[in-house]
């Protein structure tokens, strides 16, 4: 048999497969036979076929109830959503399983997949983060109570996955502020996050853009200001010089710190500053 005739019926044979199969599972569907549907939903969810296990499942659940089997059940379908990337609702179906099973032996997975849901459904950085919070929230529930499970290492990395989130978040957050020129706002911003994620790679550049908000707003402020905020200058400049002394950004923070000199020799202390430097 040539090739091409080969192929036409290996194609013709395909198709009727797939077509008794399709024929097969509409008449489940149909079926009063609760036993037949669970086995059947059962053999597709080993076979990776998680829609109609699911689809089997979803129906069969309300039918289960009181028998052993619709423990199981109810696992494997959450499961069959979350093999489907439907992450918010198997995190739905895995808490229910939770609270429903709190004794199963799949108590313990399911309690990874649903912070794994949570997980997956976290969006990006740019966009709001509350969902990233739940999901660091249930990780570190699964962690505190199943300190020895295999899935330890997993959820360890997933958590340290949604932190760099995070971090990434707060740092272009507070960049804003600076782009946009919110000169006080992003020296806030920035001390902010400097306090709360002090070992981030966006340490250094952090650094450096509080020197440059904290000038520009000792620049743009009234007279009567200007020489407490110009302080601040230097003072930032020299843990900027002391954190990172061959920084790419050195020459820009010199460059600040030297007119900052140049301002403050300019500036007479306000009379409560020199009242102070007086009485000590």
């Amino acid at each position: 048999m040539s090739f091409p005739r080969l192929s036409l019926v290996l194609m013709l044979v395909s198709t009727l497969w797939l077509g008794a199969c399709s024929n097969s599972y509409q008449k489940l569907l149909k079926s009063t036979d609760v036993n037949k549907k669970y086995e059947a939903a059962i053999k597709y969810y080993d076979k990776g076929d998680y829609f109609r296990a699911g689809t089997l499942l979803e129906e069969m659940i309300p039918l289960l109830k009181g028998r052993p089997e619709a423990e199981k059940a109810q696992f494997y379908f959450a499961n069959t959503n979350y093999k489907q990337r439907n992450y918010v609702l198997s995190a739905f179906y895995f808490n229910q399983f939770t609270e429903t099973y709190p004794n199963s032996p799949y108590v313990e997975e399911a309690t990874f997949l649903h912070a794994k849901s949570l997980f997956r459904d976290s969006p990006g950085f740019e966009l709001d983060q509350t969902n990233t919070t739940a999901a660091l929230e249930s990780i570190q529930e699964f962690l505190n109570r199943y300190a020895t499970s295999q899935y330890r290492p997993e959820a360890e990395n997933m958590s340290q996955e949604l932190q760099r989130k995070l971090e990434n978040k707060a740092f272009e957050s507070a960049r804003l502020y600076y782009q946009l020129r919110y000169n006080q706002a992003a020296v806030v911003a920035l001390t902010n996050f400097q306090q709360q994620y002090p070992a981030s790679v966006f340490a250094e550049q952090a650094d450096f853009l509080r020197i440059s908000a904290q000038y520009a707003w000792s620049q743009e402020s009234i007279e009567e200001k200007q020489r407490e905020r110009y302080l601040e200058v230097v003072s930032f400049y020299q843990r900027f010089l002391d954190g990172y002394p061959k920084s790419k950004n050195l020459k820009a923070a010199e460059a600040m710190y030297d007119d900052t000199r140049r301002q403050l020799d300019k500036l007479k202390p306000t009379p409560a500053a020199a009242a102070a430097a007086t009485s000590n």
